[in-house]
């Protein structure tokens, strides 16, 4: 059971709460128990867990990623000059998964999923797999 979703971002750096999507498609599938992988098959771009309940929360983690890489260095030799984005997507990581249990994410209250955008705006796939077990 795969699903793409197909996310268009706005901006250089962004994070897109995904949580409802994925939660979506495990309800579609009608697995009970289990696990989701969410995957990004994209080189500057990443999905991560993290809290979903305050804005600023998103804030502050992309300006401390712009702070630990910054857009610009004088030592970067990658011709596309998007080597921080690709810093920013190692550091977050291509996929999350997370345990299904009665039809349900397994989630932290203040949890949610979202996919990393840091070279944008794009257009971004995000697969998502259900399996049962």
């Amino acid at each position: 059971m795969i699903h793409t979703l197909t996310i268009s971002t706005q901006k250089r750096d962004a994070m897109i709460d995904i949580t409802s999507q994925v939660k979506q498609f495990v309800r579609s599938t009608g697995v009970k128990e289990g696990q989701v992988i969410v995957y990004c098959p994209h080189t500057t771009a990443g999905i991560t867990i993290n809290e979903n309940a305050d804005p600023d929360v998103v804030i502050d983690v992309l300006r401390r990623l712009d702070e630990l890489y910054p857009w610009h260095h004088e030592l970067d030799r990658h011709a596309e000059g998007n080597t921080a984005s690709h810093l920013k997507a190692i550091t977050t990581g291509s996929s999350a998964s997370v345990i299904i249990h009665k039809g349900e994410l397994i989630l932290g209250i203040w949890q949610g999923i979202y996919l990393c955008e840091f070279d944008g705006p794009r257009t971004r796939q995000v697969t998502i797999k259900v399996m049962a077990g």
